[in-house]
């Protein structure tokens, strides 16, 4: 007993460790980031047109418009697609067939994002004619955070206890009314999670609207779902790699330092939502 209690310390002390060492690293990351970004943050930063000649006379507002305005697509596109595939494979689809559809999904989650650039270049762009829009982004970011955003649904739906489906059915209510009524209710806040991790991956994705369309470079902000736009991820991009200015750097870590508050407060958001969500269980 004593060694099984010994290596019960062992494991629980090296669970710990790692844990601590993650937050350690994140908070390296976040520190670096905000030292140097700091320096460049400021009202005029945030709200003034860029400037491409010389960037310390620019602002990023068109890029935060435009991740702002993919983030509303990609949520328009994936959450509405994501939960109802979720709830007709775990609830509705049965067999082969649903297993066959699952085992895909979980596959799809691991496909690295360059591969959905290419799919929404030759399909959203080429194929459809939407050209490089944020439009054609938009609809490639939502088919990159789909198999996320569903098997995140599947297992919330799979947390709520068989009995709540059991006693819907016995009041006489339908498969329907049960899902709706009994268990969707009851699964909404484990969905929600899933949604966040999928739509905060694509605000910060680089490689597909890469490929898809986005630019480096706008003087107005996108009107319309088929305008081009600018990014803050692809921007940061630009200015990290291949910009010449001296000042490059910091305005890279200032982008930077942007795109992580602005997830940051989505995730917030999104995370007090589901706990208010939690709270009103009555189980």
């Amino acid at each position: 007993m004593v060694g099984v209690h010994r290596a019960e310390q062992a494991a629980f002390l090296l669970c710990r460790a790692a844990a601590w060492g993650a937050l350690a690293a994140l908070a390296l990351v976040v520190m670096v980031v905000f030292l140097e970004g700091a320096q460049v943050l400021s009202v005029g930063f945030l709200t003034r047109m860029w400037s491409h000649r010389d960037i310390s006379q620019g602002g990023i507002l068109p890029a935060i418009v435009g991740t702002l305005f993919l983030g509303i697509g990609v949520t328009l596109v994936s959450i509405p697609l994501g939960v109802g595939s979720a709830i007709y494979l775990q609830e509705y689809g049965k067999g082969h067939f649903a297993r066959a559809v699952t085992l895909a999904i979980r596959n799809l989650a691991g496909v690295p994002s360059i591969v959905y650039g290419i799919f929404g270049l030759a399909f959203f762009v080429q194929l459809l004619r939407l050209g490089t829009t944020i439009a054609a982004a938009a609809l490639t970011l939502g088919c990159m955070t789909l198999p996320w955003i569903i098997a995140a649904g599947q297992e919330a739906l799979k947390t709520v206890p068989d009995s709540f489906r059991e006693a819907s059915y016995a009041l006489g209510a339908t498969r329907w009314q049960t899902v709706r009524g009994a268990v969707l209710p009851n699964a909404f806040g484990g969905m929600l999670t899933g949604s966040i991790l999928g739509i905060s991956r694509a605000m910060g994705e680089t490689a597909p609207i890469l490929m898809v369309g986005a630019t480096f470079y706008m003087d107005y902000l996108p009107a319309s779902p088929f305008d081009k736009f600018m990014a803050l991820p692809y921007h940061l991009f630009i200015l990290a790699t291949q910009h010449a200015s001296p000042l490059a750097k910091s305005y890279a870590m200032g982008t930077a330092m942007v795109l992580i508050l602005l997830v940051f407060a989505l995730n917030t958001g999104m995370f007090l939502l589901r706990a208010k969500l939690r709270r009103m269980k009555t189980w």
